[in-house]
C-alpha cells in the first residue's frame, strides 16, 4: 500500500488493522476484486471508520420507500461533482452505471443533470438534492409539494437529504486527504466485466 493513497497516514497491511476493519475491507475486496482507496484513507481513525461507513449502509443499502439505487447514486454524483471530489464522482459513477445499466448516464448527471437523459422526478430530486448542499436550502412548504408530486414520500425526502448532506462531508474528507480514484472505477460498467473463477 502506498503513501499516495492519502496525505494522511495508511497501513502498510491490512493486518496492522483491528480485526473488524480487516474482515470488512476483505470483503470488499471479495465482491469488487480491488480495495477501494477510501476504506484504506479511512482506515488510520478506526472509530472514524466505523460511523462512516455505519451510517453510509444506513443510508445507501437501507430499503426506501420508492427511492432506486440508481437514485441514491445519482445523488451522489451529481452533489459530489459540484464539490468538485474526483473520487466520488469516478466511483460513484461507477455504481451509478452498474445500477442504472446506463453506461452514459454518470457522466452527463457529473456534467449537468439538467440535461441528462433522466425523467423529471430524478431532475426534481437532483434539483433539491444540489439546493441543499449549495444554497443553504430548506425543506419548505413549496418543496415538499413537488417532491411529493413527482412520487416521492416524506421518507425518501429524508433520504434525499441525508445522502446529499452525508456526501458533502464524504467529498470534504476525499478533498483534505487528496484520495485517488481506483483506476479500476474507471471503466466498470462501462464495459463487460471480465468473468471471476
Amino acid at each position: 500500500m502506498t503513501a499516495a493513497i492519502s496525505r494522511f497516514p495508511v497501513p502498510e497491511s491490512l493486518d496492522d488493522l483491528p480485526p473488524d476493519l480487516r474482515e470488512r475491507i476483505l470483503a470488499v475486496q471479495e465482491r469488487a476484486g480491488f480495495v477501494p482507496n477510501v476504506f484504506l484513507m479511512l482506515a488510520h481513525r478506526p472509530e472514524e471508520f466505523r460511523a462512516f461507513f455505519a451510517y453510509h449502509d444506513a443510508l445507501m443499502e437501507r430499503e426506501s420507500d420508492s427511492l432506486t439505487l440508481a437514485e441514491k447514486e445519482m445523488i451522489v454524483v451529481a452533489t459530489s461533482a459540484r464539490h468538485g471530489c474526483l473520487y466520488c464522482v469516478v466511483a460513484h459513477g461507477a455504481l451509478l452505471r452498474i445500477y442504472s445499466k446506463q453506461p452514459h448516464l454518470a457522466d452527463q448527471i457529473a456534467v449537468n443533470h439538467r440535461s441528462a437523459a433522466i425523467g423529471e422526478r430524478q431532475r426534481t430530486m437532483l434539483d433539491f438534492a444540489l439546493y441543499l448542499s449549495f444554497a443553504h436550502g430548506v425543506l419548505d412548504d413549496a418543496w415538499q409539494a413537488r417532491l411529493t408530486s413527482v412520487g416521492f414520500s416524506l421518507d425518501d425526502i429524508w433520504d434525499i437529504g441525508a445522502i446529499a448532506a452525508f456526501f458533502s462531508q464524504s467529498n470534504r474528507l476525499v478533498s483534505l486527504a487528496g484520495t485517488p480514484p481506483n483506476d479500476e472505477f474507471y471503466l466498470m460498467g462501462r464495459v463487460p466485466r471480465a468473468p471471476r473463477d
